[in-house]
């Protein structure tokens, strides 16, 4: 048996993961490689230890938010706020919070939806 994946709850997974995982190495980058740089060593490992692969991971982040915005009808607005906010430490995680407890009631209410009117339909 073939293994179906809802589009809308795979985007909105991988959205929560992404901006986790973002949300983290920022905090690595802002908070540990930026201070080593600037206090202790400037030539320190830690910058490109830590700020490349935070670049890489905020890429795929901004492809998670399009996916999501494209699949949920965002605005261009809330969409380019969403992807902001992986820039901004700490912000990330609040609007992750938002943004999931958003799109989960969206999908229940449209599950909720669709199970009412199948239930309405008439039996032949």
């Amino acid at each position: 048996m073939p293994l179906v994946v809802d589009s809308k709850r795979l985007s909105l997974a991988i959205y929560r993961v992404l901006a986790y995982v973002t949300g983290v190495w920022l905090l690595l980058l802002t908070f540990v490689a930026m201070p080593a740089k600037y206090l202790f060593d400037p030539e320190t490992w830690l910058m490109p230890a830590i700020a490349i692969p935070h670049g890489y991971i905020y890429m795929v982040y901004v492809l998670a938010v399009l996916w999501l915005a494209i699949g949920r009808g965002w605005g261009a607005p809330k969409a380019v706020g969403v992807m902001i906010a992986g820039t901004i430490p700490f912000l990330g995680f609040f609007v992750e919070r938002r943004v999931a407890r958003q799109e989960k009631a969206a999908l229940a209410a449209g599950s909720a939806g669709g199970q009412s009117e199948s239930a309405e339909a008439p039996k032949r």
